[in-house]
């Protein structure tokens, strides 16, 4: 190969790895809009309790050229809202969450799962009442774009999971007939570290 061919394709192939790598950003979770619900059986299917965590932060590396990415966020449990202020002061006392000992849960995962151009599911671990267990999270919508006030681009995803309670210690009233399965609702927004 001539000397001066070689060049410029090796060249073109560095500028081409260098602008794909460049397509790799960095955010971090915006608390205000991040919120992660959840749904729990009370009483063996008499009814669902239906809450939220109002305290969250973490930090989201996406690049969809590459079609990877890594998520960390944690929620504050001391947080945990149902909209009933004697069910949250239960929530957080020692036979349910014990947020005096583990006052956090967090989700990390570096596994971005694409069908396509289409991110479907992120695999990670959850760590709830000092306990981690493999968690998939099933992306119902994902979107980046343009922030209209913050003038950065943000990214939001919608997704949920299921897991079962009694498998992180959270084994209140299970004796009782209550069941362990709880859906996770969490709909996230991160917006674009600068440059």
């Amino acid at each position: 190969m001539n000397f001066h061919l070689f060049n410029k394709v090796f060249a073109c192939a560095a500028l081409s790895a260098f602008s794909l790598g460049a397509l790799a950003a960095d955010y971090t979770i915006d608390p205000s809009h991040t919120y992660p619900a959840f749904e729990a059986d009370h009483l063996g299917g008499v009814s669902k309790w239906r809450g939220k965590i109002n305290k969250t932060s973490g930090t989201l590396s996406f690049d969809k050229a590459a079609k990877t990415g890594k998520v960390e966020v944690t929620m504050d449990m001391k947080s945990i809202d149902f909209g009933f202020a004697k069910m949250n002061e239960h929530a957080v006392g020692a036979d349910i969450f014990d947020t005096d000992m583990y006052p956090t849960a967090t989700f990390v995962s570096d596994k971005f799962v694409f069908k396509g151009d289409k991110l479907k599911s992120i695999n990670g671990k959850l760590t709830l009442k000092g306990v981690t267990k493999p968690v998939t999270l099933k992306v119902n919508e994902m979107l980046c774009k343009e922030h209209p006030f913050a003038k950065r681009e943000v990214c939001g995803a919608d997704a949920e999971a299921v897991i079962n309670r009694g498998d992180f210690g959270v084994d209140y009233g299970l004796a009782m007939g209550f069941k362990p399965q709880v859906k996770l609702l969490i709909s996230i927004e991160a917006i674009k570290n600068p440059s």
